[in-house]
């Protein structure tokens, strides 16, 4: 992977322990998409562009707080620019005060404006309750 790809994924994940979901947005291609083949019934499954990544996770601090990143790790691919990465983000669920862990893995690819995919295969069903009707956020 090169260097500006690693530089993104380090920015992108110090975001969001900031809680800063409009730089964490703004780390997206103006024309970046974010998909979820995870996605349940009902939920987005394609986001087009950096505005509608940015309206996505506007509200994601409401429901949960990210404390810390848990055992990161980044796997380069034949493409320089595309990164599997790894990694687990433990916090808080806002609603309720609990403590949660979740897994992730992203399929993410960065070209000269910023992530132009970015494949994220959560569980949906391993988010703890947050009081929301199963909404993620």
């Amino acid at each position: 992977m090169d260097e500006g790809t690693r530089r993104t994924i380090d920015r992108l994940l110090e975001r969001l322990l900031d809680h800063d979901m409009a730089g964490f947005a703004a780390e997206w291609a103006p024309d970046g998409t974010m998909d979820f083949p995870f996605a349940p019934t009902g939920a987005p499954t394609h986001l087009e562009g950096r505005d509608a990544v940015a309206e996505y996770v506007a509200g994601y601090n409401t429901v949960l707080a990210p404390r810390r990143v848990v055992d990161r790790r980044l796997h380069g691919t034949d493409d320089p620019g595309t990164v599997v990465a790894e990694f687990a983000v433990a916090g808080d669920v806002v609603p309720t005060g609990e403590p949660y862990e979740m897994r992730y893995i992203a399929v993410i690819t960065v070209g000269p404006d910023g992530i132009t995919s970015y494949r994220d295969y959560w569980n949906p069903a391993a988010l703890p309750a947050t009081g929301r009707d199963g909404k993620a956020w």
